[in-house]
């Protein structure tokens, strides 16, 4: 087994918008007076807008148009945080380990639920370096359905198995597994059931990862 590829979710792995989002969603609970704390915001982590609605209504039914009204209001303010985001939002040691990757020849992409996902990858000037940004357009199933990594690596003409995924969530690490790519977890999250679990790219290098996961180099 080789590894051809690696794929990045986003918030979290590459930039930590985790934040902004935490303050888009505290921003729309309190204007509807619903309780949503930093522990709730963790249970966010990876999923999609609609699903984490969900979570934040902690099964409280609202109609169909409120829900979509509901997000769009969200993204709105979360947009707006992103306005001051530049390269030098990126985690540290990201640009070091892409630097190296991609001087080993792999393909890189995006895999994240996100549906900002490169406009926030052009602000980080990186939308050259990703061959493929998979985001929440790109397919039906979110996180944690495999769907979003097997569509990326296809979009890199890799086998899944040939892939290393980044991601900082259960529910990402979940779906790279499901998928059949090697994972990485990375960040201060639980993620014993990633194959390595790191809390940040300052710790490891490429041939780092690569021993562990596959006992052997580039």
């Amino acid at each position: 087994m080789t590894i051809k590829g690696i794929i990045f979710d986003l918030d979290g792995v590459i930039t930590d918008t985790a934040e902004y989002h935490f303050l888009a969603w505290k921003r729309l609970a309190d204007e509807e007076n619903l309780d949503f704390t930093r522990e709730d915001n963790e249970q966010l982590r990876g999923v999609s807008r609609r699903e984490s609605l969900k979570r934040l209504l902690k099964g409280k039914v609202i109609s169909e148009d409120k829900m979509q009204s509901w997000m769009h209001r969200k993204n709105e303010y979360y947009k707006a945080y992103l306005d001051d985001i530049t390269p030098d939002d990126l985690l540290p040691g990201v640009s070091n380990f892409l630097e190296e990757a991609q001087a080993q020849g792999l393909k890189l992409a995006i895999g994240s639920a996100s549906k900002n996902a490169k406009p926030v990858i052009e602000k980080l000037n990186l939308i050259n370096v990703f061959e493929v940004i998979g985001d929440g357009y790109s397919v039906v199933n979110a996180k944690p359905a495999p769907d979003l990594f097997v569509w990326v690596a296809g979009g890199l003409h890799l086998h899944v198995a040939d892939v290393i995924v980044f991601e900082d969530s259960p529910a990402g690490i979940d779906a790279a597994k499901s998928a059949g790519c090697k994972t990485v977890g990375i960040g201060k999250s639980k993620l014993s059931h990633a194959d390595f679990a790191v809390r940040s790219f300052e710790e490891i290098t490429l041939n780092d990862v690569i021993n562990k996961l596959m006992n052997t180099t580039l």
